[in-house]
């Protein structure tokens, strides 16, 4: 399955002054697989080194961290020379030896010339008394397959083909709308996890049997990442992070037909009730990428994040497959989703993961009195209001108090709606959230 973040794997090799990389995501996004394919197509020869496979490897770094040491020991450990000029070596599951994350400060500084990638699970949540060696290390952040990555894994290459030629200057072809509305539909019940794409199109063309597949990869899945909370947790209390987990997609199904709430910290964990003692787990699971966080900001002006509220805020789940299965939500029920408005948060799930995917690294949402805007987008020309409608769009009584308070150069708005432009309102469909980042928001 081409990912596009090769892309900015090549772009990493090919720089001048490389530093080593850090490939940052929950599991099961593919960041082995994504490495994998990069040191098979980009180098002479690739070295694949898994510090949970084998624990032996993480006392190659004990005695000291010299990087002149530590490949000469390696390349016995492989039994194979490695050439520094011409080779990749992969560091997986980092996150077993904290001390590896110290080297690769000094990998940079002494041997700039090796290439190297290191891949880890819950990095950002589990540091076990390690910092990283900031300014020594690029990062590059992996999320689950985009609507477009799906699209292109089962092989819809003529779908792909048109939603990245697109400028929103006119609407979709009917037919391609249809189309694509569809396997949006898909797209919310398989989500974005390899495996779970991969289930899925192992079992087409018979749509009933993929998504079967596809959920049955997804039970196991969210049994093996409540495993992985419990055996990474550490000073963080696992039943709590577990439960917290599991109450972000609770809260997110109590308002299915209209906008995803702000998250309530009361009853998230029993006894906790205030943000002061939810602040720990809440990170530890944004750090493991397993939450989104929109912060909710009163005033919509530039630079967004000056006006975010600490403690006010929606979480949204980091796979929309998942989310749908943990809540039960039955795959008939999503593709009967037409013109109503059944589980508009999963369609508010959906822009987010876009968003973030698409490189926006914070995410913002606006609330008034009694008005509410689900995502802002900061650009050059301004904040601009991002509407979420999963239906083909009523009322926008929200959106236009905002407009009325900051008058904005552009509203958008995403629905079940084909392109469509009103004034200075566009209305686009939902499919195209992702290109929504890249062409208003630059991709950051």
């Amino acid at each position: 399955m081409q990912r596009a973040i090769l892309k900015e794997l090549n772009l990493w090799k090919n720089k001048k002054n490389r530093k080593p990389l850090i490939l940052r995501g929950a599991r099961q996004v593919g960041k082995t697989h994504i490495l994998l394919a990069f040191g098979k197509a980009g180098f002479a020869h690739q070295h694949y080194l898994n510090f949970e496979r084998d624990e032996r490897l993480a006392s190659l770094f004990e005695k000291d961290l010299s990087p002149s040491r530590i490949l000469e020991e390696l390349q016995f450990y492989l039994d194979t020379t490695i050439d520094k000029t011409r080779d990749l070596v992969i560091f997986d599951e980092i996150q077993q030896c904290p001390r590896v994350l110290t080297a690769l400060k000094y990998f940079c500084e002494q041997m700039p010339e090796l290439a190297i990638c290191a891949a880890g699970s819950l990095l950002g949540a589990n540091r076990n008394g390690v910092s990283f060696p900031v300014g020594k290390v690029t990062f590059l952040d992996l999320h689950p397959m985009s609507f477009v990555e799906f699209l292109a894994g089962i092989g819809k290459a003529r779908l792909v083909d048109l939603l990245q030629s697109r400028d929103f200057s006119a609407p979709f072809p009917k037919i391609a709308h249809e189309q694509l509305w569809t396997m949006w539909k898909h797209y919310l019940v398989v989500g974005g996890l390899p495996e779970a794409v991969k289930a899925y199109r192992d079992k087409l063309p018979n749509a009933f049997e993929a998504m079967q597949a596809a959920r049955a990869v997804q039970r196991d899945l969210l049994e093996s990442y409540m495993a992985d909370i419990a055996k990474h947790s550490d000073k963080v209390n696992a039943m709590h992070l577990q439960l917290l987990w599991r109450n972000i997609t609770q809260q997110l199904a109590r308002t299915p037909d209209g906008s995803a709430p702000k998250f309530r910290f009361k009853g998230a964990i029993p006894g906790l009730r205030s943000y002061e003692r939810l602040a720990s787990p809440l990170a530890w699971l944004e750090n493991a990428r397993l939450a989104l966080r929109s912060t909710i900001v009163e005033k919509a002006e530039t630079p967004l994040a000056g006006f975010a509220l600490a403690n006010r805020f929606k979480l949204y789940f980091f796979d929309v497959g998942l989310l749908g299965a943990i809540n039960d939500v039955k795959p008939s029920q999503i593709l009967q989703y037409d013109d109503g408005s059944y589980k508009g948060y999963m369609a508010e799930n959906f822009v987010a993961q876009e968003l973030r995917a698409s490189g926006i690294g914070a995410l913002h949402g606006w609330e008034g009195k009694t008005s509410t805007v689900e995502f802002l987008l900061q650009t050059a020309c301004g904040v601009i209001p991002l509407e979420v409608k999963s239906g083909r769009v009523a009322q926008l009584k929200s959106l236009k108090v905002f407009e009325a308070r900051y008058k904005p150069s552009r509203s958008l708005v995403l629905s079940g709606k084909n392109v469509e432009r009103r004034g200075l309102r566009l209305y686009l469909p939902l499919y195209v959230s992702g290109g929504v980042a890249k062409q208003f928001a630059g991709g950051g």
